[in-house]
C-alpha cells in the first residue's frame, strides 16, 4: 500500500480471470484512494477452487454392469427385483451425487463469501486511515494487519496469521483451532505475494492440507516492508462434515436397497404366483390328462392371463377328445365293412358272374354305409370347431313348417303340428333342421304306416323347444340315457340299419346352442324328443298357435 503524505493509501490488483497459486492472470485496477478499497469487498478478484472433477464413468460401468448381467438366464422374479432394484440404486446415486454436488458449491461460495465479509475490515480502517488505539494516522503496515487480526473473529475451520519478510510476526490466539503458522508452505506462498500488490482469493495446496485463502499484501507510505494478512479456510475440514453426512446417506441408502430387496422378492413373488402355478400346470399336463386347471384369484393382468389359459387348456382338451373318439370311433365302426368287403372279394369265384355280382353289390352296400359313417363322423368331428353354429335370426314357426314339409317324404304317416311358436330367435337353421330331421327319420324307423307323427314348437321361461312325437314303439327306461352315446342303441334299435350316430348328433347340435335334448318315452307307448334351446337377445313378440293334421 503506497500513498502520497501521511495519508495511508492502497494500491489493489484485481484479476478477472481464474488464476492458481502458480498461475496468475490479474488485470490492474490501482486504488486511488481509500474510498476505492472500501467501495464494494463483494467484488475481490476470485479464482475457482480447484477441486478433482466427479467421476461419472462409474455409474456408466454400473449400468453396463447390469444390463450384462440381466442377459444372462435368470427367472423372472430375479429379473423384475434386480430392475427395481438397479433403478432404485441410480435414483439414489443420482440423487445423492446431484445433492453432494449442489452442497459443496455451496460450500465454495459460503467460504469465499467469509473471506470477502473479513476483507472489509480493511475497507473500515482504511476509510477513516487512523488508528483507533492512537488516534493518530497508521504509519506501519504491520499496526494495521495487527489491528486487523484482533477486530477478526475466526470460523471454526478457518485461521489466520501476519507474515512480514517471509516470518510469522502475528498469530491467532490459542482458542483458534487452525494454525497456519506451522504449514511453511502456506508462509511461503503468502510471501510471495508481497511484491505484486494483488489481493486474491485462492485454492492453495500444501503436504498438510488444502486452503481457500486470502493473501492481503500491506504497504503504507511511509513503511518500506510489506506484511501479509493472511485469512484461510482449511477446506478437507469444511468438507469432511459434508462428507460425513453424505456417508450417512449412503448407509442409509444402502440400508434402504436391503429393505427394498427384502420385501420385493417376498411382493414380486406373490405377484408372479400365477405364472408358477402356471408352469407346474403344464408340466403336469400330458397327452392323457388335459383336466388340470389353474386356480383364479384376483382381477389384475396375471389373473386375465390364468383366465386365457384355462380358456385354451380347455378348447386343448376338447380337440384333444374330439380327436381321440374320432380314432376312436373310426378304428371301431370302420374296420367291420373293410373286412366284410375284404373277405368277400378274397372268396370269390371270378370266374362265376353271378357270384362277382353277389360280391359287387355287398362291396357297394358296405361302401355306402361307410360314406355315411364318415359323414356322420366328420360331423362330430366339427362339434368342437367355433364355426360349427352360425347363429341367425329365425322366425321359428316357419322353420317348424319347412321342417313338416321335409320329413312328409320320409314315410307314409299322419303328418302333423301340435303347435307353432310364431316367435323370433337366434340359431343356427341348417343344424337345428339337420338335428330336427334326425328325430323325425327316428320317429319313422320306430313307428308304424298311418300312425301320427307330430312336429311342434313353443316358446317359454326356459326357451325354445322344437319336439317330435311319434306313436312307435318306445324305449325303455334303461336304455334313455344310454342311447346318446355314440355307437348305442336301444334294445328295438338293434334291429334297424343305421350308423349309431343319430342321436349324439342331435345332443351336439343342440350342446352346440347351449341347450340339450329332452325325452319322454315308455315301452309301446310312443316317444316325445325335444330340443331346448336357449333363447338369444329376446327378438321380438311372440305367440305360439295350434297346429293342424296333414
Amino acid at each position: 500500500m503506497t500513498g502520497p503524505g501521511s495519508e495511508p493509501t492502497t494500491d489493489l490488483m484485481k484479476s478477472s480471470g481464474h488464476a492458481s497459486p502458480t498461475e496468475e492472470i490479474p488485470t490492474d485496477l490501482t486504488a486511488h484512494g481509500p474510498d476505492t478499497l472500501a467501495a464494494n469487498p463483494e467484488s475481490l478478484p476470485r479464482t475457482p477452487p480447484d477441486f478433482p472433477e466427479q467421476r461419472e464413468p462409474f455409474t456408466t460401468r454400473l449400468v453396463k454392469r447390469i444390463r450384462q448381467s440381466f442377459r444372462g438366464y435368470w427367472t423372472v422374479r430375479t429379473r423384475v427385483l434386480g430392475a427395481v432394484l438397479a433403478l432404485s440404486a441410480l435414483g439414489l446415486i443420482v440423487a445423492g451425487t446431484t445433492a453432494y454436488a449442489l452442497q459443496r458449491n455451496d460450500l465454495n461460495a459460503t467460504m469465499d463469501n467469509s473471506l470477502e465479509r473479513s476483507f472489509g475490515e480493511f475497507g473500515t480502517l482504511l476509510e477513516t486511515g487512523i488508528d483507533p488505539q492512537t488516534r493518530e494516522d497508521f504509519v506501519l503496515a504491520d499496526q494495521l494487519v495487527y489491528l486487523v487480526m484482533q477486530r477478526t473473529l475466526t470460523a471454526p475451520n478457518e485461521g489466520m496469521m501476519g507474515v512480514k519478510d517471509g516470518e510469522v510476526v502475528f498469530v491467532a490466539n490459542s482458542q483458534v483451532g487452525v494454525r497456519l503458522e506451522t504449514d511453511q508452505e502456506l508462509v511461503d506462498y503468502a510471501s510471495s505475494q508481497a511484491a505484486s500488490g494483488e489481493v486474491f482469493i485462492r485454492t492453495v495446496r500444501t503436504p498438510i492440507t488444502t486452503y481457500r485463502a486470502l493473501v492481503v499484501p500491506v504497504q503504507l507510505a511511509d513503511d518500506a516492508t510489506s506484511t501479509q494478512f493472511v485469512l484461510a479456510i482449511d477446506v478437507e475440514a469444511e468438507r469432511a462434515q459434508l462428507d460425513r453426512t453424505f456417508a450417512t446417506f449412503a448407509f442409509i441408502s444402502f440400508g434402504t436397497l436391503v429393505f427394498i430387496g427384502v420385501v420385493g422378492w417376498l411382493l414380486v413373488g406373490r405377484l408372479l404366483m400365477p405364472i408358477r402355478l402356471l408352469t407346474n400346470t403344464a408340466q403336469g399336463i400330458n397327452d392323457s390328462d388335459l383336466s388340470q386347471r389353474i386356480q383364479v384369484s384376483g382381477r389384475d393382468d396375471l389373473s386375465d392371463l390364468t383366465r386365457t389359459v384355462n380358456a385354451m387348456l380347455e378348447r386343448l382338451e376338447g380337440s384333444f377328445t374330439s380327436q381321440r373318439q374320432l380314432l376312436d370311433d373310426v378304428g371301431h365302426e370302420l374296420r367291420t365293412p373293410i373286412t366284410i368287403v375284404q373277405g368277400h372279394l378274397e372268396l370269390q369265384d371270378s370266374s362265376d358272374p353271378h357270384d362277382v355280382q353277389a360280391v359287387r353289390d355287398v362291396a357297394l352296400d358296405e361302401l355306402d354305409r361307410m360314406r355315411l359313417l364318415v359323414d356322420d363322423l366328420v360331423t362330430l368331428a366339427g362339434v368342437a370347431r367355433p364355426d360349427f353354429v352360425r347363429l341367425e335370426p329365425v322366425n321359428v314357426g316357419r322353420l317348424t313348417d319347412d321342417v313338416l314339409d321335409k320329413a312328409r317324404t320320409l314315410g307314409n304317416r299322419r303328418w302333423t303340428i301340435d303347435a307353432r311358436a310364431e316367435t323370433m330367435t337366434r340359431l343356427d337353421p341348417r343344424r337345428v333342421t339337420q338335428a330336427w330331421l334326425q328325430l323325425t327319420a327316428n320317429a319313422v324307423k320306430f313307428s308304424e304306416e298311418g300312425s301320427t307323427v307330430a312336429v311342434g314348437s313353443r316358446r317359454d321361461a326356459d326357451g325354445i323347444r322344437l319336439w317330435i312325437r311319434d306313436e312307435g314303439v318306445g324305449i325303455a327306461r334303461e336304455d334313455q340315457t344310454r342311447i346318446f352315446d355314440r355307437f348305442t342303441r336301444g334294445v328295438n334299435g338293434r334291429r334297424t340299419e343305421g350308423s349309431g350316430l343319430g342321436l349324439t348328433i342331435v345332443s351336439a347340435i343342440a350342446a352346440a346352442h347351449g341347450g340339450e335334448v329332452e325325452l319322454m318315452s315308455a315301452p309301446d307307448q310312443g316317444s316325445t324328443f325335444t330340443l331346448v334351446i336357449p333363447l338369444s337377445d329376446g327378438m321380438g313378440p311372440h305367440m305360439d298357435t295350434a297346429g293342424g293334421t296333414t
